[in-house]
């Protein structure tokens, strides 16, 4: 398999080690809007293929030829400073939907996975399926936002994080929805300190850039599960970003058999609904403002 990487930044550079580490594939092809730092990369990774061992190739690639990859990662981030106190991921709307845009035109009929990074992923996620016209694109936000779900309510309730089952779903962002109604623990209902736990959501990806400047290591996770579930590596459930019923993407559960994506949405009580409709209402009409002519 072949794979595309879009943006040589801290995402792109841990899936490019991941991808190289895993060896599950034979090609990663490196694509950035600054030729040094794609060139940059490059070298790194092939120091990391000699190091290991990992059968992986690397090299230098334009968006527009990785039209033949198994599946391409886009997570080019456009320069910018988001100054934003509050619903941070949104703030980069308007400076990467240009850069997204110009990447869908890039791989116009692209028939293979498309994996979407770049925030606000749901929307960017919807804006280069709707203008390059392939039809397997996921985003990724709601992986993470489930796995500090978990760690958190472990932690809180002083369990095994593997006793825990919950997920995050709709906008990974401010509107997204905790699903307490349907989380078990040890296989029963269990309490939710929910202002706690909002708390930590929050604070967990501030802490993370306060620290080491932005988030990577679990973003790029979750791109790797996103990669063997969709390409039919590995079967189960992961949550994505998918378009919804009304033509809106949101993180949702999916289940995977052999490639094939099943959506699987967990059952909502009245306030998660609600929640969810206002979810999905915000990303809808924040997309319905975008300049198409980007």
């Amino acid at each position: 398999m072949k794979v595309g990487l879009v943006g040589a930044g801290a995402v792109g550079q841990s899936v490019g080690a991941l991808l190289v580490g895993s060896g599950w594939c034979q090609e990663v092809l490196v694509a950035s809007g600054s030729e040094v730092s794609a060139h940059g990369l490059v070298t790194d990774l092939e120091d990391l293929t000699q190091v290991t061992g990992s059968p992986v190739r690397v090299a230098v690639a334009a968006p527009q030829t990785m039209g033949d990859c198994d599946a391409v990662v886009l997570s080019p981030r456009a320069k910018f400073t988001n100054t934003a106190a509050s619903d941070v991921r949104m703030a980069g709307l308007a400076a990467n939907a240009p850069v997204v845009a110009a990447l869908a035109r890039h791989l116009t009929g692209y028939p293979g996975v498309a994996v979407m990074v770049t925030n606000p992923v749901d929307i960017l996620a919807r804006l280069f399926a709707e203008v390059s016209g392939c039809p397997r694109v996921l985003g990724v936000g709601s992986a993470t936002d489930t796995a500090r779900y978990r760690l958190t309510l472990a932690r809180l309730l002083r369990v095994p994080t593997d006793a825990v089952r919950g997920h995050v779903i709709g906008e990974h962002g401010d509107t997204a929805v905790i699903c307490a109604s349907t989380t078990t623990v040890h296989g029963r209902p269990a309490p939710v300190p929910m202002q706690r736990v909002r708390d930590e959501l929050a604070a967990r990806p501030r802490r993370i850039s306060a620290g080491i400047g932005r988030t990577r290591s679990g973003p790029a996770g979750a791109v790797l599960t996103a990669l063997t579930h969709a390409l039919g590596l590995t079967d189960g459930v992961t949550e994505v970003s998918m378009r919804q019923d009304g033509g809106v993407w949101l993180g949702m559960p999916v289940r995977y058999t052999r490639g094939t994506a099943a959506l699987c949405p967990p059952p909502l009580d009245p306030s998660e609904a609600a929640q969810l409709a206002a979810s999905t209402e915000k990303l809808h009409t924040a997309y319905t403002q975008l300049d198409k002519e980007i």
